[in-house]
């Protein structure tokens, strides 16, 4: 496993050959917050839009599509990932390349910097507000099986993050060894799950369609299509672990992720 990081981490990251075990790492620690925010994304979408009806849901769910294939598939794996600063990623490593410390005072350089602090900033709310989130939204579907486990989701949900932030000292090659199977478990279970209801419902297939999703935002009103906007993009909370993370793992086993 140290070997494959240290491999990922060459600068550049250009390899003759991409180690599995690369991937699978960067698949467990980057992908597994985008991999989880559906959970919850959807369903506070659909809530939103003022519940499951059919032409809510294939608008809601086209614009989840399109919200990863843009932001996640192109802005982030093809287009961000170019950028590094000797091999590190993340808004921290592009703010050292501005060397603000010499820069005049309102100078451009200057006022970058301080956008750079609040996008920091905001990465910071992020990575604390995330886990929470996505570990509640996991734990709350034992209510719908078993209603009167209702009482145990908080206890539960903080028991499961203090196991998590406990592990995370032992550092990334740890984690990374633990959770990539478990993700490649998730993302094949969840797939298969979705072939299912795909052949019981292959209307469904229509919210590939990006109209469906701008057809429904122009219909449904400012003020819902605001809500809703903002719900959907909460399927797209991690993406920013891929450029973060890109000294850890490198850019090609993040983008083969």
């Amino acid at each position: 496993m140290a070997n494959a990081l240290r491999f990922a981490s060459l600068h550049g990251h250009e390899a003759p050959k991409l180690p599995a075990l690369a991937v699978l790492t960067a698949l467990g620690v980057v992908y597994g917050d985008i991999g989880t925010s559906t959970l919850y994304g959807l369903k506070q979408a659909v809530d939103a839009g003022g519940g499951p009806e059919p032409e809510t849901v294939l608008g809601i769910v086209s614009l989840i599509i399109w919200a990863l294939l843009l932001v996640v598939g192109l802005k982030y794996a093809i287009l961000i990932l170019r950028a590094d600063n000797h091999g590190e990623g993340g808004i921290v490593a592009l703010l050292a390349l501005l060397d603000a410390r010499r820069a005049p005072r309102g100078s451009w350089r200057a006022r970058l910097l301080i956008v750079g602090l609040i996008g920091a900033a905001l990465l910071y709310g992020d990575g604390v507000i995330t886990p929470a989130i996505s570990v509640l939204s996991a734990i709350e579907g034992l209510k719908v099986d078993a209603p009167s486990l209702a009482p145990l989701v908080v206890p539960l949900t903080i028991a499961v993050l203090a196991v998590l932030f406990i592990v995370q000292r032992k550092g990334t090659e740890f984690v990374g060894s633990i959770f990539g199977p478990v993700m490649l478990v998730w993302f094949v279970a969840i797939g298969l799950l979705g072939l299912s209801s795909i052949i019981q419902t292959p209307r469904i297939l229509l919210a590939i369609s990006p109209l469906y999703a701008v057809t429904y935002l122009i219909h449904a009103g400012p003020g819902i299509a605001f809500a809703v906007l903002g719900a959907a993009f909460l399927a797209l909370t991690g993406a920013e672990a891929m450029y973060a993370d890109m000294g850890h793992f490198g850019r090609r086993p993040i983008q083969f992720g």
